[in-house]
């Protein structure tokens, strides 16, 4: 298994703008995501499903561009906490040697006053990461296909208390 990790770079822009005040962070894009150039894009992985029955508009369906404007509109940023790593294949599980990614950016020059870590992984390199940010930061249940044991509704409910 050695031999079946990857060095993988996160070079997927974060999604915010000024008035942006929920910043959501996964750990880093699977490698379905990676192969279409945006967040989310493996079609098990639940997140625009649940964000579709949260915010009421059909994010599966929208182009990269209609899904970030759908985001920004509901004040929603979306990044990564990993920037480098090595990974067998989309495995949160075999993440190691990571850099973090750098959300100074987004922090600076936004009005994050939440941040939901997309699953333990997540939330773990946050934690290690940006310590400081801890009073920020709320663990939410995986959106990924790995976390079956989460219904969609489940999702919906948990996430939305944080999203509405």
């Amino acid at each position: 298994m050695e031999n079946d990790f990857t060095r993988v770079t996160n070079d997927f822009a974060p999604v915010f703008d000024a008035h942006s005040a929920v910043l959501i962070l996964g750990s880093l894009p699977s490698v379905a995501s990676r192969r279409a150039g945006f967040y989310y894009m493996n079609p098990h992985n639940r997140f625009w499903k649940m964000l579709a029955e949260i915010f009421k508009e059909p994010f599966p369906e929208f182009s990269k561009e209609e899904k970030i404007r759908a985001l920004l509109s509901h004040r929603v940023a979306l990044f990564d906490v990993v920037g480098k790593c090595e990974i067998h294949s989309s495995s949160d599980a075999s993440i190691k040697s990571v850099e973090c990614a750098d959300i100074s950016e987004i922090l600076e020059k936004s009005k994050i006053t939440k941040i939901l870590l997309n699953g333990q992984k997540a939330h773990s390199l946050f934690l290690r990461f940006y310590p400081e940010l801890s009073a920020l930061a709320k663990p939410m249940p995986s959106t990924s296909p790995a976390n079956a044991k989460v219904s969609l509704s489940e999702l919906v409910s948990v996430w939305s208390k944080e999203l509405i």
